[in-house]
């Protein structure tokens, strides 16, 4: 048989690129230079506009608003406001008095002692709008101080509506309504509000522009119709700010930015004014707020602060009111910024950001440590982003953001495993047919360091290489018909292919009736240890393949069909094996003398057929087999085409152990 020097592996890398096509080879390959990111961006904007339309639905509304809780309550505490004293009465202070509601007598003498100390303004956060005798007359009196700011109820009807204190003028009375969000929390501030005759300001309004004008610091409105005061605008809320998609805006709302969740301000106990032991540092010049904290009263209301682990903590209206008196003053005297929000588009930008991230993580990172890693690291820095924002008063949204980082990395991770299973499913196929599945399943794993560009580059290994022939198979075909001669062909290679398979070869090529097969390739192996496996499986695999044709002569001549003998032979020895050819026809060569070699052992002595199957070796192989085979030498021979002489080996039994 004529071999030349240049040998190939049947043309599965030829027939991957038939049957998966150019975009499918280079997704393979791994190649992101190259590869096709149409699925990777058409992930991402499905992701995102999936996201959007649940966003715009308010789906996500009550996880953002639990983030913004969360948020609220890692912001450092900046402590109290030194603006306001809060005049607390307690559960001690009822049971002191022994009633409630409070007699108009004791809210007389209170508001009495603390108009003594010459505060700002006092606020009174209890509703007042028919007697408590004993004395009504007197709390009327104290009622018509111009620092005195009662309360009133605006409600969601005329029936459950309180009527201001007589007698008032509007400019002093603010209303104590709160705003509730979907979940129950009170997160925003209704600055401005309609009982359907007159617009009325809030309790905490009040009070602020009470102590703002004594400060002399005057306001207006701007052309939107928002206040200004101070350079300070008022910007109003809108349904969809931050967070927010649905929320009902209406009036004049901001958010409610808290201070704290105990620590708003100083406070004292009714009792304690009444006694006269209060500082009067405390209450000069200040904004003093008169309001129930006793639990048994129940004006109680849930917060960004509630949810912690000691179950739900509630806060007093009292303190909801301070909070947003402390909120204007801080924005006007403290240059503290108010709430600010993104625009539409921006948000839209910013979900569609971390698509992209998610998406290019999980398209490009392999391993998973690595890539759950790289996400927790993104995912990190998008609450770290965003909690930074907030402590500048930013509020931009983080759900929706981290659920498309989460969803496209998701389904880019599943997209690429289905499609690797796929891809791999056909590549073992194919591969299957020439090699054993194990080293089609190593071929697999290695891909992405074996292949270049969708090529095998070119590399030097040492393989151990086998050459078959039959004898007289020329004869056989004049004798037989063409078709009963391919029957029979078939048989006897794919009895070959099935032993080179079941010892980890690589069938290179079949030549007519004979095979080129390598042990070794396409994954190098590198010790003297693998090397030595290589040659011992090669010679197993010959020895194997005698067997075999003894059996299959049995059978032939059962059949009336013709005996066969073969001839083989085997070397060890360096080779270039990678990639020939262009992207219309790619085979694997394998080139290098040692393959020559091989095929000179195959031819050489032909007149020495002593059994159904010869095989020969040289002595580079015969160093890697240590005593596992039995052998005769035939000395030193001389092989065409070459000019030294080599030692030359049969192969005749494998030794038992």
């Amino acid at each position: 048989m004529n071999v030349q020097t240049k040998m190939f592996m049947p043309k599965f890398f030829e027939r991957i690129y038939h049957k998966l096509g150019e975009r499918c080879w280079q997704q393979l390959t791994h190649s992101f230079a190259f590869a096709d990111l149409q699925p990777l961006v058409i992930t991402c904007m499905a992701v995102t506009v999936t996201l959007l339309g649940v966003r715009h639905l308010g789906g996500l509304q009550p996880l953002e608003l639990n983030a913004f809780d969360l948020m609220v309550q890692l912001r450092p505490d900046p402590g109290p406001d030194p603006r306001l004293l809060i005049v607390e009465i307690t559960e001690q202070d009822i049971k002191a008095f022994k009633k409630w509601p409070l007699s108009d007598r004791v809210l007389a003498k209170a508001l009495a002692e603390i108009a003594r100390l010459k505060p700002t303004a006092i606020g009174l956060d209890i509703i007042r709008d028919i007697p408590y005798e004993p004395g009504h007359a007197e709390l009327a009196t104290q009622l018509k101080n111009p620092k005195v700011f009662p309360i009133t109820f605006i409600g969601n009807s005329e029936y459950d509506r309180v009527q201001q204190p007589p007698n008032i003028p509007d400019k002093r009375v603010g209303f104590n309504d709160v705003v509730l969000d979907p979940d129950g929390r009170v997160r925003r501030n209704l600055m401005f509000a309609s009982d359907g005759k007159t617009t009325l300001a809030s309790f905490s309004m009040r009070l602020a522009f009470a102590y703002l004008d004594s400060k002399k610091i005057g306001s207006k409105l701007t052309k939107e119709s928002e206040i200004e005061a101070n350079k300070t605008v008022f910007s109003k809320l809108r349904s969809n700010s931050g967070g927010y998609q649905n929320i009902n805006a209406e009036a004049y709302q901001v958010l409610l930015n808290y201070r704290s969740a105990e620590n708003i301000a100083k406070s004292v106990t009714l009792t304690q004014v009444l006694d006269r032991k209060v500082d009067p540092k405390l209450v000069k010049g200040k904004i003093v707020l008169i309001g129930v904290t006793a639990i048994t009263v129940n004006d109680l209301f849930s917060t960004p602060y509630s949810a912690t682990a000691r179950g739900n903590r509630l806060m007093p209206g009292v303190l909801i009111h301070a909070t947003a008196t402390s909120q204007i003053l801080s924005a006007v005297l403290d240059g503290k910024k108010l709430f600010w929000y993104w625009e539409e588009w921006q948000e839209i930008l910013w979900i569609a950001v971390w698509s992209a991230v998610g998406g290019c993580l999980a398209w490009r990172v392999e391993k998973s440590l690595n890539l759950i890693g790289l996400g927790i690291a993104a995912g990190g820095s998008l609450f770290g982003f965003t909690f930074f924002l907030f402590l500048q008063q930013g509020w931009i949204p983080l759900i929706a953001p981290a659920l498309a980082l989460l969803i496209t990395a998701g389904v880019a991770v599943i997209y690429k495993y289905e499609q690797s299973r796929q891809q791999q499913g056909i590549v073992m196929k194919l591969l299957g047919q020439q090699t054993s599945p194990a080293i089609a399943n190593a071929l697999w794993k290695e891909r992405v360091h074996l292949l270049e560009s969708g090529l095998l580059p070119g590399q030097k290994v040492t393989a151990t290489i086998i050459l078959t022939d039959l004898q007289g198979f020329s004869t056989i075909c004049e004798k037989l018909p063409p078709e009963v001669v391919m029957s029979w062909l078939n048989e006897y290679l794919s009895a070959m292919a099935q032993e080179v398979q079941a010892h980890q070869g690589v069938i290179n090529k079949f030549t007519g009736d004979g095979m080129l097969a390598v042990f070794g390739v396409p994954i190098p192996r590198t010790t003297p240890e693998e090397i030595a496996e290589d040659a011992s499986l090669a010679v197993s695999c010959a020895l194997a393949i005698s067997s075999r044709l003894l059996q299959m002569n049995q059978n032939w001549s059962d059949r009336g069909l013709p005996s066969a003998k073969m001839r083989v032979g085997i070397f060890t020895g360096p080779v270039m094996v990678g990639s020939l050819g262009g992207t219309t026809r790619l085979e694997y060569g394998v080139i290098g003398d040692s393959v020559n070699i091989a095929s000179r052992l195959e031819s050489c002595e032909k007149h020495r057929q002593e059994d159904t199957c010869r095989i020969l070796i040289a002595e580079e192989t015969l160093l890697h087999l240590g005593d596992k085979f039995e052998v005769e030498s035939w000395g030193a021979l001389p092989l065409k085409g070459r000019e030294q002489k080599v030692n030359v080996y049969r192969i005749l039994r494998s030794k038992k152990k």
